[in-house]
C-alpha cells in the first residue's frame, strides 16, 4: 500500500509544532521524535486530521522536551573540537575523506576526492589549521550550493521566479528555509556532508516555496512533478544528517 504524507503545523502553548503525517494501515496513532529534530505521526485514513492535531497538542510537553534534548545533544556533537590531524575524516558530498597534514612553504587545502591535503608551514599551529580548513569548507559550501541553486533555478524561470539571495549558515533542526517575500533562501552548512542529489532536493524544496509558500498538498504535488524521487532523496538525507 502506498502511504500518503503531508506536513502539518499545530499551534501549541509554547510554540508552533511542525510534524509529518503519514497515512497508512495502523491501529493506533503513532508518534516519533527523531534526533534530527523532526516529528513523525502515522495514522489510518479513517482518523480525522483535527483529531490528530489535538493528539499532537496533548503530547506537546513530551515533544518539546524531546526536541530540546536532541538539540542540546546536536550542539555538543557539532561543536566537539576537531584535532586536524592526519587520519581525521570529513564528510564531503556523501563521501568520507581522510585528512593528510603536510608541512610545506605554500599553505593550501586541496582534495583528490579521497584525501584532503592540508599543507601549512607549521604543522603544530592548531589555530592556523582550523582557519585554513574552515575557510576551505566555507568556499566548498558556497560554491557547491551556488552551482546547484543556479541549476535548479533553470526549472523555475518559466514560473516567473526571480533568482533569490542564497545564504549559508549552520542550523540545528532544518536543512533549509525560504523567505518568499524577501527573496531569500538559507541552506544549512551541514548539507555539504550530504550527497549531491540530497542537496538538489533541499534546494528544489525551498525554491518551490516561491510558488507555494506553505507545505500544502499542492506544494508536495508540485515537488513530485519536478522531482518524482524526492521521497527517496529525503529518506537518504534523513539517514545521514
Amino acid at each position: 500500500m502506498i502511504s500518503n504524507t503531508e506536513i502539518r503545523n499545530v499551534r501549541c502553548e509554547q510554540r508552533v509544532l511542525e510534524y509529518q503525517l503519514t497515512r497508512k494501515q495502523v491501529k493506533n496513532i503513532n508518534l516519533r521524535v527523531k534526533p534530527e529534530g523532526q516529528v513523525f505521526v502515522s495514522a489510518s485514513e479513517s482518523v480525522p486530521v483535527e483529531f490528530i492535531d489535538n493528539f499532537v497538542k496533548e503530547k506537546q510537553e513530551y515533544i518539546i522536551r524531546a526536541l530540546n534534548k536532541y538539540e542540546e545533544n546536536r550542539k555538543y556533537v557539532s561543536f566537539a573540537p576537531r584535532q586536524y590531524v592526519s587520519g581525521e575524516s570529513f564528510d564531503i558530498l556523501g563521501k568520507s575523506l581522510r585528512l593528510k597534514v603536510i608541512q610545506g612553504k605554500q599553505e593550501s587545502v586541496t582534495t583528490d576526492g579521497v584525501f584532503i591535503f592540508l599543507t601549512l608551514r607549521n604543522k603544530e599551529n592548531q589555530k592556523r589549521k582550523e582557519n585554513l580548513m574552515n575557510n576551505w569548507l566555507k568556499e566548498m559550501q558556497t560554491g557547491t550550493f551556488d552551482q546547484i541553486s543556479r541549476e535548479i533555478y533553470q526549472i523555475f524561470k518559466k514560473y516567473d521566479v526571480e533568482y533569490p539571495i542564497v545564504k549559508v549558515r549552520y542550523m540545528t533542526s532544518r536543512w533549509g528555509s525560504c523567505q518568499p517575500k524577501r527573496g531569500v533562501i538559507t541552506l544549512n552548512s551541514k548539507l555539504i556532508e550530504a550527497p549531491r542529489n540530497c542537496i538538489e532536493y533541499v534546494v528544489l524544496h525551498e525554491f518551490t516555496h516561491f510558488i507555494h509558500p506553505n507545505h500544502s498538498k499542492k506544494f508536495y504535488d508540485f515537488v513530485a512533478m519536478l522531482m518524482p524521487d524526492w521521497k527517496e532523496r529525503k529518506m537518504e538525507l534523513e539517514k545521514r544528517l
